[in-house]
């Protein structure tokens, strides 16, 4: 299986906070959250919808797992009107959760990765299969580009700049070229951006104007 993220990000970067409910992740005095509500048009729920149903199996980090488990894993598909691929993928397929801390899942279908993250992730991709999915999960997903284990990046950018939060990048961290493979805006100004990870970037020499 190829692994690929997919996350709602603002053009400041900030990745915390996104869902439906302001107070969903109030970390470090986060008081904005909600931003990513309601912002996509119906083809960008099109696109979301079926970047789950092809889904073979789901990676979370723990804190984005328990804020799905206590939602999408707990209600039905007639609570989530549009969302129902969204819904059926997550309760079907393989989740895995990177965890210390996560002992007895209730979410059936999961499995903690408790050891040697590394390894156990590149025995997931081994695996025949088509996607292995990231959502969320912004600090697995930093770990992820750092180890070199992410084949596929799609960021999802909400026009809105919120000035504060957690962003997906650090400000000073490992540098990574980007091949972009798709690329489009919807009608509400949401950008969808599909990447491959394509080694070091390369600078221009000193002294070259």
């Amino acid at each position: 299986m190829k692994l690929t993220t997919i996350t709602q990000v603002t053009v400041d970067g900030v990745v915390q906070g996104n869902g439906g409910a302001s107070d969903e992740d109030r970390r470090n005095g986060f008081e904005r959250g909600g931003w990513a509500r309601g912002k996509g048009d119906h083809e960008t729920v099109e696109f979301i919808n079926r970047t789950y149903e092809r889904a073979d199996a789901f990676l979370f980090g723990r804190r984005t797992y328990e804020l799905f488990a206590g939602s999408w894993g707990s209600l039905t598909a007639q609570d989530f009107p549009g969302w129902e691929p969204v819904q059926r993928a997550l309760n079907a397929r393989p989740k895995y959760v990177a965890s210390t801390k996560l002992a007895d899942p209730a979410w059936s279908g999961t499995t903690v990765l408790s050891g040697d993250l590394a390894a156990a992730i590149a025995d997931l991709k081994a695996k025949p299969g088509g996607e292995l999915q990231v959502h969320g999960s912004g600090t697995l997903i930093r770990w992820l580009l750092e180890n070199g284990l992410v084949d596929e990046m799609t960021l999802l950018v909400v026009p809105v700049i919120v000035g504060q939060g957690t962003r997906l990048f650090p400000e000073t961290g490992p540098d990574l070229a980007l091949d972009l493979i798709e690329s489009r805006t919807d009608s509400k100004g949401v950008t969808i951006q599909v990447y491959r990870p394509a080694g070091r970037p390369r600078y221009a020499p000193a002294g070259n104007a």
